[in-house]
């Protein structure tokens, strides 16, 4: 299999919960660190999520950047609802680890997190983010990389 059928693959996968979108969407707003640094949802489909976040000095650094804790809450959170929009009803995503890659300083008016599912098993998902900071109509910049597990909880285990 080629690079492109391999990402053509990863474009068609099976939800197994045929609301996930709106399953997305609910537990996303049940987020507080969500709505406290003002991202929001701005793609979800099987296996692939996208959060937008405006930028705002209040969740910079000591230079002015968006603050790397901030560039890794919107992958993280991005990463778990990729696995989470094709995990079975009635479940609830955790992440078990990932690993960070801060590429440049994170500039832009706006930054995107785009998630992508590599792997999907029966209790833990591997899942693949880029962070792009974005001025007006330029290019997106990338910032940053995540590589992220999620395990899915079933109905009944907390």
């Amino acid at each position: 299999m080629d690079s492109q059928e391999c990402l053509s693959y990863l474009h068609h996968m099976d939800p197994l919960n045929p609301s996930f979108a709106e399953e997305v969407e609910r537990s996303f707003a049940r987020q507080p660190i969500m709505n406290l640094i003002g991202a929001r949802i701005s793609l979800v489909e099987p296996g692939v999520v996208e959060i937008t976040l405006p930028y705002r000095a209040n969740l910079a650094q000591q230079d002015g950047y968006l603050h790397a804790g901030i560039v890794t809450t919107i992958a993280d959170s991005a990463c778990g609802y990729a696995a989470f929009s094709l995990m079975p009803a009635g479940s609830r995503v955790l992440s078990v680890e990932f690993k960070v890659n801060l590429l440049r300083p994170a500039q832009g008016e706006t930054f995107v997190a785009r998630a992508e599912v590599i792997k999907a098993g029966r209790t833990l998902t591997f899942v693949s983010a880029n962070v792009f900071g974005i001025d007006g109509n330029a290019d997106r910049e990338l910032v940053a990389t995540m590589q992220a597990t999620m395990i899915c909880l079933r109905n009944n285990s907390k």
